[in-house]
């Protein structure tokens, strides 16, 4: 798969642990390294003003996406590759994944949350072929993991669509896990 640009969900805050500003910074980094840019939500607070300024620091490609009403609380990020301002956080996910060939979310909050599994979900129901991904920093999607396993042994998710998400603690191994990613040859969700 050739991958040329990845949609990356974070948070707005930096977390309790600089291991979550550090692992992102390497995860920029690798990306630069194999000239991959960025497609973000826009803003320039917390991790997500971590990784778009370490993407210009190494003069990469970063773009943000933006709602106007966020861009006006003065959050959004103005020393970026291009800046898009959306109306809302529909369109502002739908123009991330528009720009994207794959996505990863690092440690962040509810709207990380919110991004990855809508991007998840329209994996499982062959919406699209870009591969999901999670960096699992310091553990931090453990719990997520527990849980998607537990709607396999409770039969409300397949197997296979659980393992569609892929999540690895290293940088590295993720992303060669996304560029070798191939999705199953018969999706069935039902």
């Amino acid at each position: 798969m050739n991958i040329k640009r990845i949609a990356v969900y974070c948070g707005s805050s930096l977390g309790n642990n600089s291991i979550y500003q550090k692992e992102a910074i390497k995860f920029i980094q690798l990306l630069r390294s194999k000239n991959i840019g960025m497609v973000y939500g826009g803003g320039n607070v917390g991790i997500m003003g971590v990784i778009a300024d370490e993407m210009m620091r190494l003069d990469g490609e970063v773009i943000g996406v933006i709602p106007e009403k966020l861009m006006q609380k003065e959050v959004g990020h103005t020393g970026i590759t291009q800046q898009i301002i959306v109306q809302n956080m529909h369109e502002r996910k739908a123009k991330m994944f528009e720009l994207c060939d794959a996505c990863v979310a690092l440690p962040g909050g509810i709207g990380t949350m919110e991004e990855l599994f809508e991007a998840f979900t329209w994996s499982q129901l062959g919406f699209h072929y870009k591969p999901c991904g999670v960096l699992n920093t310091n553990g931090f999607y453990n719990p997520l993991n527990d849980m998607l396993q537990h709607m396999v042994n409770h039969q409300f998710l397949k197997q296979e669509f659980k393992n569609m998400l892929l999540m690895d603690e290293n940088a590295e191994s993720l992303l060669t896990q996304i560029e070798n990613f191939e999705f199953p040859k018969v999706l069935k969700w039902y």
